[in-house]
């Protein structure tokens, strides 16, 4: 899934910046510097959401940024988070399937060495259309 949620970012007087997501609550990040705390506001916000969606929770719907109430020393930004290409990158665990076949089709795939996980993930990201 693609999300679009505005990030209030603040300056501290060390020059570290502060980032704070208002629409979802315990979402909140920093960095050193802008840079920084631009990619960690993004790594967060995957993470929260790809959490959220896992616990099948409700997500929320994101604020319009002009319609957030800050002071004169932040400034608010939109983060993009994919938590499908988040999932990609950071669940690689293994899960095992059991799963039935003719015994001639596993014959002659065996006698071609046939990776069947392979197979199987090719054809589950195709009919997915993950691809």
């Amino acid at each position: 899934m693609r999300y679009n949620y505005p990030a209030i970012f603040e300056q501290d007087t060390k020059g570290n910046y502060l980032v704070e997501f208002p629409d979802l609550e315990g979402c909140y990040t920093d960095g050193k510097n802008l840079t920084e705390a631009l990619d960690n506001a993004k790594d967060v916000l995957n993470l929260v959401l790809w959490d959220m969606e896992e616990r099948k929770n409700i997500i929320p719907a994101a604020s319009m940024p002009n319609q957030i109430k800050i002071s004169k020393d932040k400034f608010v930004t939109i983060i993009s988070a994919d938590t499908l290409a988040y999932r990609k990158i950071h669940d690689k665990k293994a899960v095992k399937k059991t799963l039935s076949i003719p015994r001639w089709l596993d014959t002659i795939a065996t006698q071609k060495n046939i990776n069947f996980s392979n197979v199987l993930q090719n054809a589950l990201i195709k009919q997915l259309h993950l691809s």
